[in-house]
């Protein structure tokens, strides 16, 4: 199609959003003249949502900003069931404490990015087991279920993949696209929702959504996907040796949240700003056009940028504080992530590898001693290369800490407790 009349479609278009939608024309038209409700759906299987998630909360952002009311809807109902989609095993169901306090934990990620309210263009926060909860299982499938044909289910990647690999998939599991189209149907009915937006692997559920609402509502509906976002180095979006990265302060600190974007790779800046950003695209087109050390302040800006939506610019700025404190002047900077070890063992004296283990910058023993014989592992800025080396209060600051890095960018403060 030609460039986008509407605010949304033109912005999400030209800051990289757009992977496939159905009748885009209509979709773009329809946003043009009116205010158009959409909705995204995230499941509570845990407390936090993670950067893997950052392109759906970004776009339901860029809609509320190009004026369009955005849903949160919270899978309190297929929480219960679980979604299939890229997974090799059956998810271990949920108590519905848990899963509330999982919700109620998630919201407040989502409160940094978009304003909820009563507002014709104030997100809601829905949950789908409103609804699910109460169906009655044979009127539903008569209803509902009739309109999907197992055929074509069998043949989705969510689906195929697991018997590709001969892993079992239950029945339960089997339900979640039928329910997943249903929750599109039933926000339409109840919010006028007209688009619904997901990554590039839930095509097929959305897909399925929109003809359950031709056939048993006969109302338009439209999907919106995103592409799959991978580093340039191939590595999926959001992934570290120390496993996910969280939005929620309390499972990952600001500095750390602020560290993973300042790693960004230097051909990954310029796509991750307008991604991940409220900046201007000409001033990110500059920014990317930067070459050599200079491509490091894009980077920086990167970082407190995204850190600030997540944490807010207080904690971003001391971050950026302490990033410039640790790695401009060598200091130990109190930002540091704080890692607290038995008094006695400290007394004693731990060894190194031990410590690096135990502080989170190796995985193993074994990597932390190949750490180590590589040069990579420093106490208190001095490189250390004998394995076998012990760390001690001797070592310790007058603030009582111990400076554990790994490599140049990543370090800790190691304390008795």
């Amino acid at each position: 199609m030609t460039e986008p009349r509407s605010d949304f479609l033109r912005d999400i278009v030209a800051r990289g959003f757009m992977h496939q939608s159905t009748d885009l024309e209509a979709l773009d038209d329809k946003a043009a003249n009116e205010t158009i409700v959409a909705y995204i759906g995230y499941d509570c299987t845990g407390p936090s949502l993670h950067v893997g998630h950052m392109v759906s909360i970004m776009m339901l952002r860029r809609m509320q900003q190009t004026g369009h009311k955005p849903i949160v809807l919270m899978g309190g109902g297929t929480t219960k069931v679980g979604d299939p989609s890229g997974k090799d095993e059956q998810r271990q169901l949920l108590t519905d404490e848990k899963i509330g306090a999982n919700m109620a934990s998630i919201r407040k990620s989502f409160e940094n990015y978009v304003t909820f309210g009563d507002g014709e263009t104030d997100a809601v926060m829905v949950n789908n087991d409103d609804w699910l909860s109460e169906l009655m299982y044979i009127p539903f499938l008569r209803d509902v279920g009739r309109h999907f044909s197992v055929n074509r289910m069998l043949s989705m990647d969510s689906v195929k993949l697991r018997l590709d690999r001969e892993q079992p998939l239950s029945f339960l599991e089997f339900n979640y696209m039928i329910l997943q189209g249903y929750d599109f149907v039933e926000l339409n009915r109840r919010y006028g929702c007209c688009l619904q937006m997901g990554g590039s692997d839930q095509w097929g559920n959305i897909v399925n959504g929109v003809e359950l609402g031709r056939r048993v509502a006969d109302v338009q509906l439209f999907g919106l996907t995103t592409p799959l976002i991978t580093t340039a180095s191939g590595a999926k979006m959001g992934k570290t040796a120390d496993g996910a990265v969280w939005l929620n302060a309390e499972m990952r600190s600001p500095w750390d949240y602020w560290q993973f974007w300042r790693n960004t790779e230097d051909a990954d800046v310029g796509r991750f700003l307008r991604l991940f950003t409220d900046m201007p695209l000409d001033e990110i087109a500059r920014l990317e056009a930067l070459g050599g050390a200079e491509i490091n302040e894009a980077k920086k800006i990167l970082a407190n940028d995204a850190t600030a939506l997540c944490h807010g610019r207080t904690a971003a700025a001391e971050a950026a504080e302490t990033a410039r404190q640790t790695f401009e002047q060598g200091q130990a900077a109190e930002g540091l992530p704080t890692v607290t070890i038995d008094g006695a063992k400290f007394q004693d004296g731990v060894l190194l590898y031990e410590a690096l283990k135990e502080a989170g910058l190796a995985q193993s023993n074994g990597e932390a001693r190949r750490l180590i014989k590589g040069g990579g592992a420093r106490v208190n800025d001095t490189a250390i290369s004998d394995e076998m080396h012990k760390v001690s209060e001797a070592d310790a600051g007058d603030d009582g800490t111990i400076k554990l890095s790994a490599g140049k960018k990543r370090h800790v403060l190691l304390k008795a407790g």
